[in-house]
């Protein structure tokens, strides 16, 4: 007796039928859904050529101890090919403690660099080409603070604000979906955000105001359709949020970026890129009202999938993100970051960060997708699964929007809810073997050599704390309390409070210093 075929399914738990025809994308109009690259709905680019006249940014997540110990990083990824800088800090900095505070032991530059000071920065920032490289600062709640230390720096060197281009992530509300670095309530946040826009598009215009983060929703156990849904609800909340504050939607609209997963379901995660430059030009045009090109325009920036590393036989890594990369470049991404392979072990050594890097470099140099933009336009499969994408990620906006909002939903905890299911779904698929994981519940190897790791940095938390305690004793310590009070004065008020923070910093106020201030106003975020 024949064995009855099983079903397939994507990750999201779209049906995979066993073949596709051009009956199997109904009454769809190509001119309607796809257009051409660089022209409305944008679902195959933002640009006419894409990548033929020039590749994606090439943007190395880096970050790691020290403030010296990551500039060297950035700069031997700078010589091996990178063409954009992307920073990753520790814990306390993103929490906003300094590395003396009780609760930063033993977190002192073990994620990503520690930033206490302008000091830091100057030093992470060293011999770097301000005006000539984008920066990318993987940074949420204290993301004001690190804007201004890299505006105050780049004012040292003589470099303009309106020189200085890159991205803050800045995205509040996925952190209180997924992720927990938050430390202000939702509304503060929200204040704080806003107040962001403002300042970036009177000072700083080349700056990306935020990138809003699906990354995270997805490596905390989202499908596809999640990660698409849950972000754009959060970047409707935003720009709500900043018109409600008397900001235009097209002074704000050209400077939002977003900030996509890449996992290893290589059709669906084609689709979910179309789908969300289509999705996101109908959101901007007809729920806001944007009359800027530019302000409906999805450009995003891509991660290979941290979660989809394994630590056993890590080199399979290596393929795992090179199908990861394949599907960003032939979804149409603006930059891209490659994981090293031993990432599930520790920090990449530089042998890892290489490969990771030339596996971008192979893929636009040498394989031949990026000779004509979205070549895998008019498949009925990648057509079909892109319909499909965005019909179910409507349906949970849909949802959310009768919640009141993404703000309202996550109070509900609507968000976490869904993802903790799909989650739990997910691990159990890979426990009872339904999901293969090459080399963890399949083809597995007895006996595996230890990997090469990057070994801890002696005496790091010592040496920052001690580097910490010397900036602090050389400053006016009267000049500072000023400043942080001025601070706390247009916090209490509805000031924007990008001024008398940089103002702060200028002073020589630290990251935590700035941070308690707006802490004895705002308070912190203690959920359920």
């Amino acid at each position: 007796m024949a064995e009855t075929p099983r079903e397939r399914h994507t990750d999201s738990g779209i049906t995979v039928n066993p073949l596709y025809t051009a009956e199997s994308l109904g009454n769809f109009d190509p001119a309607t859904a796809l257009g051409t690259p660089g022209e409305q709905p944008y679902t195959r680019g933002v640009y006419p050529t894409m990548h033929r006249d020039r590749l994606w940014t090439m943007r190395q997540y880096a970050g790691f101890g020290s403030a010296a110990d990551t500039n060297q990083r950035f700069k031997f990824l700078l010589e091996a090919g990178q063409t954009g800088l992307s920073c990753a800090f520790d814990l306390p900095t993103q929490m906003g403690y300094d590395s003396d505070h009780a609760r930063s032991a033993g977190e002192v530059g073990k994620v990503g660099v520690a930033i206490d000071s302008l000091d830091d920065m100057r030093t992470l920032l060293a011999d770097l080409p301000l005006d000539k490289v984008t920066t990318s600062m993987t940074i949420n709640s204290t993301a004001s603070i690190l804007l201004l230390m890299y505006e105050l720096v780049a004012e040292e060197r003589g470099v303009p604000s309106s020189a200085i281009s890159g991205t803050i992530q800045n995205d509040l509300l996925k952190e209180y979906i997924a992720r927990g670095t938050y430390v202000y309530p939702p509304k503060p946040s929200m204040r704080i955000i806003t107040n962001i826009f403002e300042y970036c598009s009177q000072n700083v215009p080349k700056w990306n105001t935020i990138s809003i983060s699906g990354y995270h929703i997805r490596e905390a156990g989202s499908t596809a359709v999640q990660e698409l849904a849950f972000t754009l609800s959060n970047a409707i909340a935003y720009v709500q949020a900043a018109i409600d504050a008397g900001l235009d939607v097209d002074d704000i609209g050209p400077r939002l970026s977003f900030f996509w997963n890449g996992h290893n379901n290589f059709f669906e995660e084609v689709a979910k890129f179309r789908a969300s430059r289509r999705m996101w030009h109908d959101i901007m045009t007809n729920r806001f009202g944007a009359k800027k090109e530019a302000s409906k325009l999805m450009r995003f920036h891509t991660q290979t999938g941290g979660s989809t590393l394994t630590a056993q036989q890590p080199l399979n890594n290596v393929v795992r993100v090179a199908v990861q990369s394949m599907a960003a470049v032939l979804g149409g991404t603006q930059s891209l970051h490659t994981n090293g392979y031993d990432e599930a072990l520790s920090l990449p050594t530089e042998e890892a960060a290489r490969i990771a890097l030339r596996t971008q470099q192979i893929i636009g140099y040498e394989s031949g997708v990026t000779d004509t933009p979205d070549p895998l336009a008019g498949s009925y499969f990648v057509e079909s699964l892109t319909n499909e994408v965005e019909r179910l990620a409507y349906e949970y906006i849909a949802r959310i929007d009768e919640m009141g909002g993404a703000v309202q939903a996550i109070e509900a905890g609507f968000q976490m809810d869904e993802i903790e299911e799909a989650a739990y779904s997910y691990t159990k698929s890979i426990d009872d073997q339904s999901r293969v994981l090459v080399g963890v519940n399949k083809f597995t190897v007895d006996n595996e050599p230890e990997p090469k790791i990057t070994p801890p940095i002696p005496g790091l938390e010592q040496g920052q704390v001690d580097r910490l305690t010397k900036y602090k004793a050389n400053r006016d310590m009267a000049l500072v309390a000023a400043k942080l009070d001025a601070l706390r004065e247009t916090a209490k008020g509805t000031g924007n409070v990008l001024h008398p923070m940089k103002e702060a910093l200028r002073a020589s106020a630290t990251l935590g210093e700035v941070s308690d201030a707006l802490r004895d106003v705002f308070g912190v975020y203690r959920p359920g």
